[in-house]
């Protein structure tokens, strides 16, 4: 098993999330559970062998209800070449997670997050992964290894990850989003996520007032 490099010390979210956030959660056992600083979206990719996935902290963070930040205007064409906008899930819980086939921690989630879909698939809550970095080949081998039926918007470029920098910035892969049926986003998590961490920031979404 190959070793990866050293996590930094957590030092909480960035200085604007902590003025909205309604809590702050270094779960970095059951969140986070390989969030080690490697370089940024824009640095990260295939040549950097699968450890170049999280530029900045760790953790999750979570916000009371209606104080997130809105999530952006963003349309795209997903790995299977049909375009799909984030706005056709409003009135959804929607977990949209920033991934690539090349990024090891994201192979490492990717059977919780198949479950996960499974498991909420009958209470409404939509998935939604976008590919980064990545091309469409091995993208969808990777969808298939794993189990994962719902769709992924193609972002070689970080076109849409970068939609996302002013609001909620997603600083490196993976990054999840859970987001509200009124299209704000209630919880983050800057690394790996786990199943019973993610399960717990999507029920508390589904508990919020629409």
């Amino acid at each position: 098993m190959s070793r990866l490099p050293r996590c930094p010390r957590h030092r909480g979210p960035p200085r604007g999330a902590r003025g909205v956030a309604g809590a702050t959660l270094a779960l970095a056992a059951s969140l986070v559970l390989a969030g080690c600083e490697s370089g940024a979206i824009g640095q990260s990719g295939p040549g950097s062998n699968g450890q170049s996935f999280v530029a900045g902290s760790p953790g999750a963070t979570e916000w009371r209800a209606g104080s997130g930040p809105a999530v952006p205007r963003v349309t795209g064409t997903t790995l299977t070449g049909q375009k799909l906008a984030l706005a056709h899930y409003r009135g959804h819980v929607v977990v949209l997670n920033f991934w690539g086939s090349w990024c090891t921690p994201c192979r490492a989630e990717a059977p919780a997050l198949a479950s996960l879909a499974r498991h909420f698939g009958r209470s409404g809550v939509r998935f939604l992964g976008v590919d980064i970095r990545d091309s469409p080949a091995n993208a969808q081998a990777f969808l298939r290894n794993f189990g994962i039926s719902y769709p992924s918007l193609n972002d070689p470029g970080d076109v849409i990850a970068l939609d996302f920098a002013s609001t909620v910035p997603p600083s490196g892969i993976p990054t999840t989003l859970v987001i509200s049926p009124g299209g704000r986003v209630t919880a983050r998590v800057i690394g790996e996520v786990s199943y019973p961490g993610l399960r717990g920031l999507i029920t508390r979404a589904m508990a919020q007032p629409s």
